[in-house]
């Protein structure tokens, strides 16, 4: 099998660890890096000793290079769109880290632009990967808890780490909490669903985290606690709870779907899955089991034995590299388009203008209902 040879631009945390889960997966090879911060580019070296890549000083210099058939865009958020845009404009198969853009204006024009390309276009939302969370989806897209309502998801997490510059203390950077952070939970939300959302309602503020830093004498400005609930054309609604200064927390992400026959839960670090369905659910006059004992709920860990580098994502970015070089190799279309990519971000976008008037916040003020590629 003749390897995919794959360029990483971007050579900070994000890059890097995409290289480890390269060097796992086999069949590939990395063999060209680009990063203007000298020590991003050294680390990412010094894993890859045995055949070290071509170096380029800017991302426009490896996508002219021909050395690669695919290409992954792990640079800050505000920079994805200029350097996707030149990289649709190469034959090469591209995977982009989230948050797909910052600004509305840039995804649309990059959804309109990669319309009819041949090549891969993936964006990178890992989190429907990690074994659990892969799990409860499949239970619940067969059925497992009847109709779905509902779903849930709260983080309770450490603050934002360190970055190079720490480009990502400003929302002008990072399009803001949740857009950065939480793009990766509006995409799961509307996948378990399988809608698209139509109203965001949220709360949110930066309480703790960053106040007592100062760039060039700014404060940053980025939020690290919220309540968002996004509402679907079906009645359905889901919900986000993240907060970013309760590390002290035992599983930090936990994910809940609940129909009208039972109830799916996903549970991380501890890789927990926990089912349950409602006793006689249907009958009146039963009612079904009282609440809170536990009972009828089955728990499981849940792994994935294909996994070679679990990383920083419970191997979820193991499962979508392997992915990835599949539909390559197999000419399949990406699992996580470019639009849905920019449905995530809009709704990250509606909650913070949510926050910012007080008021709920359709989500066709960002986004037409159906975006070019997707299904009629």
């Amino acid at each position: 099998m003749k390897p995919i040879r794959y360029g990483i631009i971007g050579c900070g945390s994000m890059g890097r660890e995409h290289i480890e889960n390269l060097k796992a997966l086999g069949g590939v090879r990395v063999t060209a890096l680009a990063d203007t911060h000298r020590p991003s580019l050294d680390a990412a070296l010094a894993l890859l000793p045995d055949h070290p890549p071509t170096v380029f000083a800017t991302p426009e210099a490896l996508l002219q290079s021909d050395l690669c058939d695919a290409v992954v865009i792990a640079t800050p958020n505000f920079t994805h769109a200029g350097i996707l845009r030149q990289a649709l404009a190469t034959p090469m198969h591209i995977l982009i880290e989230k948050p797909l853009v910052t600004r509305i204006e840039d995804g649309l024009d990059l959804v309109r632009a990669a319309e009819g390309r041949q090549a891969l276009v993936w964006v990178a939302q890992e989190y429907r990967y990690m074994p659990p969370v892969a799990e409860l989806i499949r239970m619940a897209h067969e059925g497992a808890v009847g109709r779905l309502h509902q779903v849930a998801i709260r983080e309770h997490r450490e603050p934002f780490y360190p970055k190079v510059a720490d480009w990502n203390r400003f929302s002008a950077n990072t399009g803001g909490t949740l857009v950065e952070k939480c793009c990766h939970y509006f995409n799961l939300m509307d996948h378990i669903l399988r809608e698209h959302p139509t109203r965001v309602f949220a709360s949110g503020g930066q309480r703790v985290n960053h106040l007592d830093e100062r760039y060039d004498g700014r404060v940053p400005d980025i939020l690290d606690s919220a309540y968002v609930i996004v509402e679907y054309p079906s009645g359905a609604r889901a919900s986000l709870d993240l907060c970013m200064f309760a590390e002290n927390s035992v599983d930090n992400e936990h994910v809940v779907v609940v129909g009208d026959e039972g109830k799916l839960e996903s549970l991380l670090p501890s890789l927990t899955l926990r089912h349950g369905r409602r006793e006689d659910w249907g009958r009146r006059e039963v009612w079904g089991q009282p609440s809170g004992t536990g009972r009828g709920v089955s728990v499981r860990r849940v792994w994935d034995t294909r996994i070679r580098y679990a990383g920083q994502h419970f191997g979820a970015s193991y499962i979508e590299h392997e992915r990835f070089a599949h539909a390559i190799r197999e000419g399949l279309p990406a699992e996580i388009s470019l639009a849905e990519g920019l449905r995530s971000v809009a709704t990250g976008m509606a909650a913070h203008r949510s926050i910012d008037t007080g008021l709920p916040v359709a989500l066709a003020d960002f986004l037409p209902a159906r975006l070019p590629g997707e299904p009629a």
